[in-house]
């Protein structure tokens, strides 16, 4: 059971936020654009694996490394309403 369940991979993502902005402002950016999100730098980000929510955490930033550490599990309805 081990090496099947070792078999098995899960895309892990986090959400750090998100904004809606007019398409033309979209095909307008390049490199270097800076593009505002709906959260505050301390509001914690969603966890999913394949898509769906699991957890929430906190982002970590320490030296050149960015992580996330894990706070408690998500709630899909939560989710799903920010979205």
């Amino acid at each position: 059971m081990s090496r099947q369940l070792d078999a098995v991979k899960v895309e892990i993502s986090v959400i750090l936020g998100r904004t809606q902005i007019p398409m033309h402002q979209l095909l307008r950016m390049g490199r270097g654009a800076v593009i505002p999100l709906d959260v505050r730098e301390t509001d914690q980000v969603w966890i999913l694996a394949n898509d769906f929510p699991i957890a929430k955490g906190d982002v970590e930033i320490e030296g050149e490394r960015m992580s996330v550490r894990v706070k408690g599990p998500a709630n899909a309805q939560d989710y799903a309403a920010a979205s």
